[in-house]
Order: structure tokens, then C-alpha cells, then sequence
């Protein structure tokens, strides 16, 4: 299953699962990053953060919160 951390940008996906401790899932829902949800990835070059647009909002999140969701690309 890949992770958020490796979607290519321009590419959408959707996020099957979150792994991580309840901190790090508590804040990723905080931010709309739920199960089921479609998201698309913006910039991601590798390093440093990630930013996608879910719902609408872009979000920039780091590499190490990214390879917490693993997702199904569309």
C-alpha cells in the first residue's frame, strides 16, 4: 500500500487507512484527513512538507505525518 508521502503531484487519491498514535491521528482528522476521503496532491518534492487540497483548503503537512496515510490512488 503506498503513502501519502509517495503520491506524485497532480495525482489524486484516495486515504484508506491512518497508522500513528492517537496524537498524530488525533490531529490528522483535525485537519479533515479521514478514511474514505479524496484528496490531491499539490507539491511534494521529495523533502520537506507535503501540501494537498482536501475539501477544498490546501493543507501542508510534514513527510513523517505523510507516511502515517496510506492511500489508493484513482
Amino acid at each position: 500500500m503506498k503513502s501519502l508521502s509517495d503520491l506524485k503531484p497532480e495525482n489524486t487519491a484516495v486515504i484508506v487507512l491512518i497508522q500513528g498514535g492517537r496524537e498524530a491521528c488525533h490531529r490528522l482528522v483535525e485537519l479533515g484527513l479521514l478514511p474514505c476521503e479524496k484528496l490531491k496532491m499539490l507539491h511534494n518534492n521529495g523533502c520537506g512538507p507535503v501540501t494537498i487540497c482536501v475539501k477544498g483548503s490546501k493543507l501542508s503537512i510534514g513527510h513523517g505525518l505523510a507516511r502515517k496515510i496510506f492511500i489508493k490512488e484513482e
